[in-house]
């Protein structure tokens, strides 16, 4: 007598996530923003819309989300639609309707775009002007002919140890000759 054997696959399907699981399933792994560009007005550095859509982009289209960006009028809008769902989420900005020169437009609508790209996704820079302006400056670092040159104005009490020390930043194999 023979048996027979039933076998069955069992078949599970993962349930589409929402377009808010796979914003925040991109958000995981968009990080900070490098700055990339300089305002030579203000003397800052930003995330030109460049930077921000070569950052973003790839990751929410790896998550099934596309960026549109459309001008509606006098309207900046900044959309991320779920592909699959349909599912949208907008941030938008109006055009001041006193500029009149083609231009000054175009760049209004880009800043627009960055600002918008940057509150819908909540987006962070590397270095963020308020903490780097309160950071200390850095020291410069010292070459071994310079370091050797520090050490004889030392011995020669032109210069001190301290003076040294706060003045440069100085490597591990430097602190320990000043030893």
């Amino acid at each position: 007598m023979a048996t027979t054997r039933k076998t069955t696959d069992v078949v599970t399907t993962e349930a589409p996530k929402g377009l808010f699981q796979k914003l925040h399933m991109a958000k995981q792994h968009i990080g900070k923003v490098a700055k990339n560009a300089t305002n030579p007005h203000f003397k800052k550095t930003y995330a030109d819309i460049n930077a921000l859509l070569e950052t973003v982009e790839p990751i929410l289209l790896a998550n099934g989300l596309i960026l549109l960006q459309p001008v509606k009028g006098n309207l900046v809008f900044t959309q991320i639609i779920d592909i699959e769902t349909g599912e949208s989420m907008e941030s938008f900005m109006e055009i001041p309707v006193n500029i009149i020169d083609p231009q000054k437009t175009l760049a209004c609508i880009t800043y627009f775009r960055r600002g918008t790209l940057q509150s819908l996704l909540s987006l962070q820079s590397i270095d963020d002007d308020g903490n780097e302006a309160s950071k200390p400056a850095s020291k410069p670092t010292l070459d071994n002919d310079r370091f050797m040159n520090a050490l004889t104005a030392i011995q020669e009490g032109k210069f001190t140890v301290e003076k040294l020390k706060a003045s440069y930043s100085l490597s591990e194999e430097q602190m320990n000759q000043l030893k």
